[in-house]
């Protein structure tokens, strides 16, 4: 069956992304993975080709192109070269902080982030996640008070994605004074630049992903102004929850990606592997290990094809993203594990590319929501 997802702009695009994984960062990707750095240069080339913020309209130097096709594009072919850590780093940029400037955004706030957003100039992380508050967010102790007509933050973030290298960060703050459980008017969003009082950890030493740096952030009465508030006093979780089904179903997009690339590996290495004088593909276990795997992987694609276009209309609801991100995340998880075994030792190997797609899937049951938390909120959608 011929996919029917992308149209020749689409194909013409990926041109675009295939020529620039190779000339920006085929044969440099293992060494940033060491050091746990994506560099600048590779951002503001990625701005430069215009591979940033797609979303951006034309005034503020984006292309104004709310197709999300060409997002899925980016993600399978730096899923296809192995760079998967930079796939992760430019979807923290575009779907987790750029949709919450492009619809809450005032023109102020719009005009001073988004033409450095598109260009790589800035580096920004989406800061939620605290040590005591993952998937419920409404756990979240990071403050923000009045000064003036300003505000201050303070506390603590975890697990942020571009917070050592970064310059700014999207961060969910509580705004209504109160210390006790908090309500869902209780919180606000604040883009927060780098700046006295805004320092960050060393980045983690992750199993996977490592060249997309993740760290702790800190906040010491950072200096925030009133123009950097996002939307309305009080509204950042229903923001936050609005915006869940694009957060996720990028996670999906990246899923599948992998569930492919999985298949294809797997494969090359059968065809090429020789044991006792044959080749894996003349085994049948592993034929059908591999009829299995290009099936999973088929039916994966296919239901993430469905979701990018109901996105595209606006019909994408946040159970059905949901839906989408716990069947896609946890089928990568599993192929990739089944492909690495058909590469036996090789699989174990990190130079392999299998190994980076098993790692790298481990994080996709986790990272925007675990599937528990997906399974709870299909669960309450019943």
């Amino acid at each position: 069956m011929k996919r029917a997802l992308f149209e020749e702009d689409h194909e013409q695009f990926r041109e675009l992304a295939t020529e620039f994984n190779a000339r920006e960062i085929s044969g440099k990707y293992a060494q940033w993975e060491k050091e746990h750095q994506i560099p600048r240069e590779v951002w503001q080339a990625a701005g430069e080709n215009g591979l940033l913020g797609l979303a951006v309209p034309e005034e503020f130097g984006g292309m104004g192109i709310d197709d999300y096709r060409f997002r899925v594009v980016l993600d399978e072919e730096f899923v296809r070269a192995g760079h998967l850590a930079v796939a992760l780093a430019f979807h923290l940029h575009d779907d987790l902080v750029l949709p919450y400037l492009l619809s809450y955004g005032s023109a102020e706030l719009k005009d001073k982030w988004l033409p450095r957003m598109v260009d790589g100039s800035t580096i920004t992380s989406c800061a939620f996640t605290e040590p005591g508050a993952g998937s419920d967010l409404r756990a979240v102790r990071t403050k923000a008070v009045r000064d003036g007509d300003d505000w201050l933050i303070s506390g603590q973030k975890t697990f942020i994605g571009n917070a050592a290298f970064g310059d700014a960060a999207l961060v969910l703050a509580r705004t209504d004074g109160e210390s006790g459980r908090a309500t869902e008017q209780s919180f606000s969003l604040f883009m927060v630049e780098r700046s006295e009082g805004y320092t960050n950890g060393s980045p983690f030493d992750k199993i996977g992903l490592r060249a997309s740096d993740t760290a702790e952030l800190f906040f010491d009465d950072v200096h925030v102004t009133a123009a950097d508030l996002v939307g309305e006093v009080g509204q950042g979780l229903s923001y936050v929850k609005a915006h869940l089904p694009q957060a996720r179903l990028a996670i999906a997009v990246a899923a599948s990606a992998i569930c492919t690339a999985s298949f294809e590996q797997a494969l090359e290495h059968a065809q090429n592997r020789s044991t006792f004088g044959q080749a894996l593909t003349e085994y049948q276990n592993t034929r059908f290990e591999l009829a299995n795997l290009k099936t999973e992987a088929h039916v994966t694609q296919s239901f993430v094809d469905r979701a990018v276009l109901a996105f595209n209309d606006g019909e994408l609801d946040p159970a059905e993203a949901a839906e989408v991100k716990l069947w896609a995340s946890e089928s990568a998880k599993k192929l990739s594990d089944r492909a690495l075994q058909i590469h036996g030792g090789y699989g174990y190997i990190m130079e392999y590319p299998i190994a980076q797609s098993f790692t790298a899937s481990r994080l996709l049951t986790i990272f925007g929501g675990t599937s528990e938390i997906m399974r709870e909120t299909i669960g309450r959608a019943l």
